[in-house]
């Protein structure tokens, strides 16, 4: 790919924010901020780590590369998401950046672009699970490897569901019914902060991982999508239409494209909807706005009975920037990286599972109800794990969601919307 293509892509590619699993206290950040773990000594080497979830959330990581490896000084660059990309993208096309990248939905574009190093013959990498390499490779070569996992399912209000006698729902007809009768008692069912574009595209999309994804004879959808030879709109119609009798049912209503994030979680967690989708990220504030909140999730289900699915895949990774001037170093932390560990160091500051073969990670009680789907391998985000322009195109079919819930587009428009966007970065990818 030529390079001069770099700005408009990379413009494209990570304006995501939950999308990539990131923390709520991060989507609000504008500041650029850099923290030496340490004094450098004599004989150490800098490494430069550059990424867009704060340091709170990588430091007893931080603090466990310094203790491990002592020959190297790690120096992280926290630069806020909204800002990530530009930064990144000047000093690589200067020949410079970081050493070592935080990368989510623009891997493959920098991968293609020739700034990132080719790590498939490393021996850290077959320690990871296909799933959580496949969104940072390239025709057979792998340019990241994944730190902790990223989820999202229905959190609900235990108490509310327990006083009404309603039980977790089996299937998405369940899921509307539960929804209109404790609408009919005066609780609202479901918050949502649609005035991002992300909860609803995110919610759709679970639908079709349990009606379309589940199903192995679409197994080559993505690939096919990829080069312009399927369809969202030819393809997923029929399972969107039936997730959008959420908005025909009245349950998502347009006045919620006026609530915000936190505005929708302030609902939730003070009791005021007995829903709310979203991730682990979450569960620390929920619970400092209401300490004895009986929190718990379950996976969003699908037509059929099932253990359902949740959204989400690899949060984010990291990769070497092709120009470090510290190969061995870098490689050295990536290494690291790969141990049981590091990913334990990892997940106590921010939730999620691990993709390194043989880390179990307990998630506690919340997820109690999400455990059946997990173990199946339930858990999809087909923008991240599969698609080459995943971001841009998502970003095109929540915002048109937006329409759909206003009662401007249809859902097929939306879908159309987003084919739209595919082709446009194909055509800017050639």
């Amino acid at each position: 790919m030529n390079k001069k293509w770099m700005p408009l892509l990379l413009a494209f590619a990570m304006p995501m924010v939950m999308v990539a699993g990131c923390s709520k206290s991060n989507q609000t950040e504008n500041a650029t901020a850099s923290s030496d773990q340490g004094t450098k000594t004599e004989g150490q080497v800098s490494i430069r780590i550059m990424g867009y979830n704060s340091e709170a959330s990588r430091a007893t990581y931080l603090k466990m590369l310094q203790e491990k490896l002592p020959n190297i000084k790690v120096e992280f660059q926290f630069v806020a998401l909204d800002n990530f990309n530009n930064v990144l993208n000047t000093q690589l096309q200067a020949g410079e950046g970081p050493d070592i990248i935080e990368l989510g939905g623009e891997a493959r574009l920098l991968a293609k672009a020739g700034y990132l190093m080719d790590l498939t013959s490393e021996s850290f990498v077959s320690k990871y699970a296909d799933a959580g390499l496949t969104p940072y490779s390239v025709e057979g070569k792998v340019y990241a490897t994944p730190l902790q996992s990223w989820y999202e399912g229905i959190f609900y209000n235990k108490k509310i569901f327990n006083d009404n006698g309603i039980q977790i729902p089996k299937n998405f007809d369940q899921f509307i019914e539960i929804q209109k009768d404790l609408a009919a008692k005066g609780i609202k069912p479901q918050t949502m902060g649609a005035q991002s574009w992300e909860p609803m595209m995110k919610q759709s999309i679970g639908l079709v991982n349990n009606d379309y994804y589940s199903n192995p004879s679409n197994k080559g959808f993505d690939e096919k999508f990829n080069k312009g030879e399927a369809s969202l709109a030819e393809t997923w119609e029929p399972y969107v239409e039936n997730w959008s009798r959420m908005i025909k049912e009245g349950i998502l209503k347009p006045d919620m494209l006026g609530l915000s994030y936190d505005q929708a979680l302030d609902e939730f967690a003070t009791g005021k909807a007995a829903m709310w989708e979203s991730g682990p990220w979450a569960v620390s504030t929920i619970l400092e706005k209401s300490p004895d909140f009986e929190l718990g999730m379950f996976p969003i289900p699908g037509s059929n009975e099932g253990p359902g699915w949740l959204v989400g895949g690899p949060g984010s990774a990291f990769a070497i920037n092709a120009n470090t001037k510290h190969k061995a170093e870098a490689l050295q932390i990536l290494e690291l990286t790969a141990t049981p560990e590091a990913q334990q160091a990892l997940i106590k500051d921010n939730a999620g599972s691990s993709f390194l073969k043989g880390v179990d990670v307990d998630l506690g009680e919340i997820y109690a109800d999400a455990k059946e789907a997990f173990k199946a391998g339930n858990v999809y985000a087909p923008w991240t794990a599969a698609w080459d322009s995943g971001n841009p195109i998502v970003e095109a079919y929540g915002k048109s969601l937006q329409e759909v819930l206003a009662g401007t587009k249809t859902v097929k428009q939306a879908l159309e919307d987003a084919d739209q966007v595919n082709q446009t970065m194909r055509d800017s990818l050639k």
